[in-house]
């Protein structure tokens, strides 16, 4: 079921943004570097796709190339395609068995703000016909796909490259349903600048300032979703936790007592909370804008690397991170004064991405 699901749903990667030549060449090496000089790269993914069930490794990789869900500056589409070309040239060590990208109309976000006539000619244009009961929208055929995938495959992990930040919402969604069905307790780890709990956006309630609102349902307690490097909000950081019910430490939190004491008293709530596997989300301008400006909102005043990889490696040695994110990469956004965008941000991405791979592997 999953395979079939994977070849209808998913594209070879790199190709989630639909272009015929923009960033070819970085496409094309993207390809070369997974598939050799091959002509037919579609038919060297699909033969990749099919040894999921065989591979050995507990993590692989999908790219949700969507910033449908974005409202500030777009450009996080072209996020996977980067950070993929940014590991591989930097951590090719860490590089997982790569599923592919969602296929992604790019005018779309969930299937539930849609007409039927819209759907039908949606299905069309992406199965030709062939997918009557399928899902058209990025953030719709991401939950289909990972329900699917954690189904077939439960004792592997997700690393998605996304898109906006309201892609986290199906990986998210999808994986605490896995992991309830599992029987394990799961906390979600959020790096982020800003809070993303609004119920809607505009009057849309799936968005990057949203999906932690909504996901909080599949956590056995909303204190189970721990949030890093908050410092862009219009309220206080008590009305987050006490409306929510969530856990914040924000930038200056992280700054002012140091990421290994914050991390260390982590360690202790989620042991005392009895929690079971970790995901970990990770929107890039939770660094410091200093470290990582291509991106839709940088903040200044956040944290550092060095902070964001302590934290997380204190964590993985206490508890197994069994999925995670990197998202908010916007490779084309080049903000006032950053004359080493998007390298920095990419190095800074692709360092962390391979920490969360290396951490999740280690659940072999």
């Amino acid at each position: 079921m999953f395979e079939k699901l994977a070849n209808q749903y998913l594209c070879p990667p790199g190709n989630g943004v639909f272009t015929v030549n923009t960033a070819k060449e970085r496409k094309e090496s993207l390809h070369s570097a997974l598939y050799g000089n091959v002509d037919e790269v579609e038919t060297a993914w699909q033969k990749s796709l099919s040894t999921v069930s065989e591979s050995d490794d507990f993590t692989v990789m999908l790219g949700v190339c969507s910033d449908t869900g974005g409202g500030i500056l777009r450009g996080a589409n072209w996020g996977p395609l980067f950070l993929r070309n940014a590991i591989l040239a930097q951590h090719g060590d860490s590089y997982p068995l790569d599923m592919g990208d969602v296929r992604v109309i790019p005018h779309l976000l969930h299937d539930k703000y849609l007409n039927e006539p819209t759907i039908d000619n949606c299905r069309k244009a992406l199965y030709q016909g062939e997918g009557e009961d399928l899902a058209v929208s990025p953030l719709s055929i991401t939950e289909k796909i990972c329900d699917a995938f954690y189904e077939s495959h439960p004792n592997k992990g997700i690393f998605a490259m996304g898109g906006d930040h309201s892609v986290s919402y199906p990986l998210v969604k999808s994986y605490l349903a896995a992991k309830k069905k599992q029987g394990k307790k799961a906390a979600i780890i959020h790096f982020d600048a800003h809070t993303d709990l609004l119920i809607e956006r505009l009057g849309i309630d799936l968005c990057f300032g949203s999906w932690c609102t909504h996901i909080l349902e599949g956590l056995d307690e909303p204190s189970l979703l721990m949030q890093y490097g908050i410092r862009s909000s219009g309220k206080p950081k008590a009305h987050w936790e006490e409306t929510f019910g969530v856990k914040q430490y924000w930038a200056q939190d992280v700054l002012s007592r140091g990421a290994q004491v914050v991390a260390d008293e982590t360690v202790e709530i989620l042991k005392q909370k009895g929690v079971d596997e970790i995901y970990v989300s990770f929107d890039i301008d939770g660094l410091d804008a200093r470290y990582a400006s291509a991106t839709g909102t940088p903040e200044v005043d956040g944290l550092s690397p060095t902070d964001a990889h302590t934290i997380i490696d204190t964590i993985g040695q206490h508890f197994p991170i069994t999925g995670a994110d990197m998202v908010e990469i916007a490779p084309f956004v080049v903000t006032e004064n950053a004359d080493d965008e998007p390298r920095a941000t990419l190095e800074a991405g692709a360092a962390i991405s391979a920490q969360l791979i290396k951490l999740m592997n280690k659940n072999l």
